[in-house]
């Protein structure tokens, strides 16, 4: 299991616990691995209409079922947090 930690657009920090390969497909998480290491969280953008419009959007990380340990999974992303 990891834990992810991340900062959201508003400045709140947080948690996301899960089997590693949903971080890093291509094994970059392992026991002897040097952290903390950069990863990336699947989601999706939830209201792209404000993305649009500025440089924040919710986005959801229900592609793996990803949540916070009290079940949240949307959060307000930056647009420089999101990758393609």
């Amino acid at each position: 299991m990891v834990e992810v930690q991340f900062t959201d657009a508003t400045g709140r920090c947080w948690s996301l616990v899960d089997k590693a390969p949903i971080f890093a497909a291509m094994g970059e998480l392992c026991p002897d691995w040097v952290y903390p290491v950069e990863v990336a969280v699947a989601c999706v953008v939830a209201d792209g209409h404000s993305l649009a419009k500025n440089d924040e959007a919710t986005v959801s990380t229900s592609p793996h079922g990803v949540t916070t340990p009290d079940g949240r999974q949307e959060f307000t992303a930056r647009r420089n947090q999101l990758t393609r």
